[in-house]
């Protein structure tokens, strides 16, 4: 049983409490649901934490901006060709801290996923949030970037407008940028799309999301020539935020609701928000040539890190 049959299931406890009249039954089901969503919505398999970062109710980047700054101010176009609305960037404050905030948006209907073609952004996309990331380091502002996106866009027209050359303009950028960059991600970290704006100096994650090369369906299209196995894929992956931290690529995990953020959004917003604000506290600290050197520093250590562990599997497995 995946996790949205437990919701179903656990949904149904639920409507059943409400058209109950009777005190004594109504606390009973309430300790079952309880007790279900302990038993259940914990020891999540990876599968089940792609479904919770694919989730159609989970808060989308919107939602989180709203719930984590005060003041936000958007900030439209590349102004080179259009404003692509899979991504949305602008001014914001935290705890009296005037950030850039560069956020990949999906919709919470088709209709709104449309309009942002589910988040997967097209290189005007790309360029507008360096855009925006060169305007903060004019007037030395910290960026804030939220993560939510299978990957960019890999339409005919995005490869005609120059889609790699973004992505790899924007690695190269943010990688010289000398004012800190904290990244989180909230739902799906997919790919170069993920990685496009989140070359952070600290890199966080929620704990029901995900971060890897790919999806499981496209891995395991890759690897077996069988999509239908996305669920092993998903496992040996290791895409989920307890995988990343205990592999060093992050620096934290941002705890969750039992269940999922869509289950109590404004606790999550508010664990957010003090991970957010206590990593730029931390990093604000720093010098620029500081900040330049220890995020350089942290993405060739996270190469030797797997180089290490490689090596060391060598001389014990013959």
């Amino acid at each position: 049983m995946d996790i949205l049959q437990k919701e179903k299931k656990l949904q149904k406890l639920i409507d059943e409490l409400e058209r109950l009249d009777d005190e004594k039954a109504i606390q009973a089901i309430k300790q079952n649901i309880e007790d279900y969503k302990k038993k259940a919505m914990s020891n999540l398999t990876a599968w089940d934490r792609v479904l919770i970062a694919r989730h159609p109710k989970r808060p989308n980047a919107k939602m989180f901006i709203q719930g984590v700054f005060d003041d936000f101010i958007e900030l439209h176009g590349d102004r080179a060709y259009t404003d692509d609305k899979a991504i949305i960037g602008g001014l914001a404050s935290i705890g009296g801290i005037t950030v850039t905030v560069i956020a990949q948006q999906k919709g919470l209907s088709t209709e709104e996923n449309i309009a942002c073609n589910f988040a997967m952004a097209h290189p005007e996309g790309y360029r507008k949030a360096l855009r925006l990331m060169k305007q903060a380091e004019k007037f030395k502002r910290p960026v804030v970037t939220f993560i939510d996106t299978p990957g960019a866009y890999p339409g005919i027209g995005a490869e005609a407008r120059g889609q790699g050359e973004a992505i790899a303009k924007n690695l190269y950028e943010m990688s010289d940028l000398s004012v800190p960059i904290v990244s989180v991600v909230l739902g799906e970290g997919g790919s170069g799309g993920a990685l496009a704006i989140g070359m952070g100096n600290e890199v966080y994650m929620l704990e029901n999301s995900i971060y890897s090369i790919l999806s499981p369906e496209g891995y395991a299209s890759i690897l077996w020539k069988d999509a239908s196995k996305s669920k092993a894929a998903a496992e040996v992956m290791k895409l989920t935020s307890y995988d990343l931290d205990e592999m060093g690529i992050i620096e934290g995990i941002i705890k969750e609701p039992l269940g999922g953020a869509h289950y109590h959004p404004e606790e999550t917003y508010k664990a957010v928000k003090e991970t957010v604000y206590d990593s730029l506290k931390r990093l604000n600290r720093l010098g620029h040539f500081e900040i330049r050197t220890a995020r350089y520093a942290k993405y060739r250590n996270i190469g030797f890190f797997q180089r290490f562990n490689y090596d060391n599997l060598k001389g014990v497995v013959k």
